[in-house]
């Protein structure tokens, strides 16, 4: 059972605190290059409990400011997009985005107070929809040439959403695998062929039963969980008889993302991007091993559920989360409607806005939330003692990992650890752009 300080230093992540200083140590999402739109690239953002004014120039440079205006703290995200920076609204101080003051116009004629005063810049990069920032002090690590980024545009879709609780909970429910056969259960099975952009709804690789039935029916996964070099694999054998079992493969990438199957072409890898202690956001970049993305379908399905521009969802806590007694009867298990991510935002916010975990009692089927917390505070030890945590990548290491491995299949028995192994490779082979790319390295 965890001690309420134990609880306290995992799930806070503002200044000062000892996970925050582990969390400053990796790139973050702050936004979706869709949340600048051309007629004025510029907003605030919150992360990690912090605020920070993110805006795109005239020549297409990112930058991300502090928020507080360095002349007498006015608000930045209010700023005029002009000469090569953002303007202060105030006095019309001007910063570019590397934070560097280029005018100081309501002083007088000749004054080089402008040379004295830097805001501070975080470095910024985008990857396939997301900008991701760096908000540590000293040199930021490298990407780990992971699938979601070496995809080309054409066939990967990055989409985020608000979640009102601590952003671990959040987390937690991503690397269990157990839960989906109850939380996201379905009484009838659709046709397949119509389940594009939809998690839980195709069929699996090598297989024509609808994930909606094997969930059903079969309730009691097989875990097992190993340790990699990005964080954890996760494996969750349904055994069907001795001939078959279903075989999901997931993973855990340190410190906040998951990379799972979609379908037996598409991956999501997806993380859980601190806003604040009570508060997160979830981005995700949706790959495809296959065909395209459909970006314009993915785009209308998601914002059936987020309303623009915060990305809060339609259904939530204000409204019961859409909970419906007829349907819970008749229908889903939960009574919360055919769409997963209502189910998951009910199980994590129901657990309040942090949870209290002195309360809780784990089972087998939370091997990978155990394995998980273990690592999470081993890494707040080292970055306490200045050692550099896991996944804190130098450019060499960070060529080295690849994928991760994300499928779902019905696997021959007795030779399930093969199995897996061969379908991504024959998902990749067949690929436009992963036949390109080096495989990942699988022990």
């Amino acid at each position: 059972m965890m001690s309420p300080e134990q609880n306290e230093l995992i799930t806070r992540i503002g200044p000062g605190t000892k996970c925050g200083a582990l969390m400053r140590h990796y790139w973050h999402p702050v936004a979706l290059t869709d949340e600048l739109p051309a007629e004025r690239p510029a907003k605030a953002v919150r992360v990690l409990g912090q605020d920070f004014v993110l805006f795109r120039d005239e020549r297409g440079r990112y930058g991300l400011l502090d928020r507080d205006c360095p002349h007498r703290g006015a608000d930045l995200a209010f700023g005029r997009l002009e000469n090569g920076g953002l303007r202060c609204l105030f006095h019309g101080w001007l910063f570019d985005v590397d934070g560097k003051c280029l005018e100081t116009p309501a002083e007088p004629e000749g004054s080089v107070l402008c040379q004295r005063v830097r805001q501070r810049s975080y470095p910024v990069m985008v990857k396939n929809g997301i900008v991701f920032a760096y908000l540590g002090d000293g040199e930021a690590p490298a990407f780990p040439d992971f699938d979601c980024f070496l995809a080309p545009s054409t066939h990967a879709f990055a989409f985020k959403g608000l979640i009102e609780c601590n952003w671990l909970q959040a987390l937690e429910v991503g690397i269990d695998p157990a839960h989906a056969s109850y939380l996201h259960r379905f009484y009838e099975d659709e046709d397949t062929s119509a389940a594009y952009g939809k998690q839980f709804r195709a069929a699996s690789s090598d297989s024509d039963i609808p994930m909606t039935r094997l969930l059903r029916e079969y309730t009691r996964p097989q875990i097992d969980v190993e340790g990699t070099d990005y964080g954890l694999r996760l494996f969750a054998l349904r055994k069907l008889n001795d001939k078959h079992t279903h075989v999901r493969v997931t993973n855990l990438v340190f410190p906040y993302a998951f990379v799972i199957p979609m379908s037996s072409e598409m991956t999501i890898t997806q993380w859980h991007v601190p806003i604040d202690d009570t508060s997160c956001y979830w981005y995700a970049i949706f790959t495809s091993f296959g065909k395209p993305v459909d970006h314009a379908q993915m785009r209308e399905q998601r914002l059936k559920l987020y309303e623009l521009p915060d990305y809060r969802p339609h259904i939530g806590r204000h409204n019961q989360y859409g909970y419906n007694v007829a349907e819970q009867a008749t229908q889903t298990y939960t009574g919360m409607g055919f769409d997963i991510n209502v189910h998951d935002q009910w199980a994590v916010e129901s657990q309040g806005r942090i949870q209290d975990r002195t309360r809780e009692h784990l089972g087998y089927s939370d091997k990978a939330i155990v394995a998980y917390r273990r690592l999470l505070l081993s890494a707040i030890g080292q970055v306490a003692n200045g050692e550099k945590p896991p996944m804190w990548l130098d450019a060499q290491r960070a060529a080295t990992i690849r994928g991760p491995i994300a499928i779902d299949g019905m696997g021959p028995t007795q030779d399930w650890q093969s199995y897996w192994k061969d379908v991504d490779a024959r998902r990749r082979t067949a690929s436009s752009w992963a036949a390109q790319t080096p495989p990942p390295r699988v022990a």
